[in-house]
C-alpha cells in the first residue's frame, strides 16, 4: 500500500489555541499550537507562573510517567501530562514539525477523545514544507510481555494497528480494532472515541488527586451494575473502548519522533506497555531502519522506501 502524505515534512499554515480542562488537576488550561520550521520536531513548551519555561520534545526518551496517562518529562513540576490525544491527531494527520505551548501541567481533555484536536488543525490546514521526511521502518519482529499482556511490532508494508482489549465486565468484555492507519481512518473510526472509567474508581482517584476534571463531559462513566452513565450513550456501538484505547497507541507510538512503517500489535495493554514496546524497539538498532521515499515518486510502496544514514538522524533522541 502507499503511505499517506509521502515525500515532504508539514507544519500546521497558521497558530490556532485552544481552552479546556485538565483532566487530573480539574484546572482550565491553554494550549496554544505554533508552526515550526522542517527538523524541528514535535515539541512541547510549559510555560511556569514565574514567568520561565519548560521544553520538551515528544519523543520516546523523554517519557516519564505511564500509569493514567502518558507523561512527558520526569519531575512533576516540570513535565506535561496527558498528550496521547494530541500526540494521535498529530500522528494521524502527518505533522512533523509543531511547537505547543501549555500554561499549565496537561493537556486539556477536551471531550475525552482526539476531534477536537482534528478540527482545529484541519480548520487552519496543513503545509508542506519542501524537506524530505523520514520513517522508521521495522525489520524484524520485536516482542514485550508483561503477565497476560504483550505488546509487538512486525513488519508490514504499510502503518498498521491490531489492539486487543480483555476486560472483566460484561459491558466492555473482549474486543479488537484492525485497520491500516490513515488519516482518514482515524478521523472516522478512532478520533472520536472517549476515555473511560468505572464508577467505583472515581472516589479512590480522587483521594490520590487524580481525575479532578473528569466528567460525563469528557468520559464514558461505566456504573456499577455495568452500565454507561452517559445520556448520549456511546459513540461507537458496543466497541468505543477499544477504538480509544487504538487512538491511545497511535498517540503514544507517535512518540518515535517519526512515522513508522510496521504494524503495532498489542493485547490488554495501555500506555505503559505501549512506551515500553517503543523503547524496546529503537533500542535494538537490528530491529529497524530509517528511509525516505525515492525521489522518482512521491506514491511510492512502503517496500520501496530507501533506507539512509541512521547517524544522521536519530529522531527519538532527546
Amino acid at each position: 500500500m502507499a503511505i499517506a502524505l509521502l515525500g515532504f515534512q508539514t507544519t500546521i499554515a497558521a497558530p490556532l489555541s485552544l481552552t479546556g480542562i485538565g483532566v487530573h488537576s480539574g484546572r482550565t488550561v491553554t494550549i496554544n499550537m505554533l508552526p515550526a520550521e522542517a527538523g524541528t520536531g514535535i515539541v512541547f513548551v510549559r510555560q511556569h507562573d514565574d514567568g520561565s519555561s519548560t521544553e520538551l520534545k515528544a519523543v520516546s526518551s523523554q517519557v516519564g510517567n505511564t500509569d493514567l496517562c502518558t507523561v512527558l518529562g520526569f519531575s512533576p513540576a516540570r513535565s506535561i501530562a496527558t498528550i496521547e490525544h494530541v500526540m494521535a491527531a498529530i500522528y494521524a494527520l502527518g505533522l512533523d514539525n509543531l511547537v505547543i505551548e501549555v500554561d499549565g501541567a496537561e493537556m486539556p481533555i477536551m471531550d475525552g477523545s482526539s476531534e477536537v484536536f482534528i478540527d482545529a488543525i484541519e480548520q487552519v490546514g496543513i503545509v508542506n514544507l519542501g524537506v524530505k521526511r523520514r520513517y522508521i521502518r521495522v525489520i524484524k519482529p520485536v516482542r514485550i510481555e508483561s503477565g497476560a499482556s504483550w505488546s509487538e511490532f512486525r513488519p508490514y508494508d504499510g502503518t498498521r494497528f491490531e489492539v486487543e482489549i480483555d476486560f472483566d465486565t460484561p459491558l466492555i468484555g473482549r474486543q479488537k480494532w484492525e485497520g491500516d492507519l490513515t488519516a482518514s481512518t482515524f478521523k472516522n473510526e478512532l478520533s472520536r472515541a472517549r476515555t473511560f472509567g468505572f464508577m467505583r474508581d472515581v472516589e479512590r482517584l480522587w483521594a490520590a488527586g487524580f481525575a479532578l476534571g473528569s466528567s460525563l463531559e469528557n468520559s464514558v462513566v461505566i456504573s456499577d451494575d455495568n452500565t454507561v452513565i452517559n445520556v448520549e450513550g456511546l459513540r461507537y456501538e458496543k466497541d468505543e473502548f477499544v477504538r480509544h484505547k487504538t487512538l491511545d497507541a497511535v498517540g503514544d507510538l507517535a512518540l518515535a519522533g517519526a512515522q513508522f512503517i510496521g504494524c503495532y500489535r498489542s493485547y490488554r495493554g495501555g500506555h505503559k506497555m505501549n512506551a515500553n514496546a517503543l523503547k524496546a524497539l529503537l533500542s535494538d538498532p537490528t530491529a529497524y531502519e530509517v528511509v525516505e521515499a525515492p525521489s522518482r515518486s512521491l506514491k511510492a510502496r512502503a517496500r520501496e522506501f530507501v533506507p539512509v544514514n541512521v547517524p544522521e538522524f536519530a529522531p527519538w533522541s532527546a
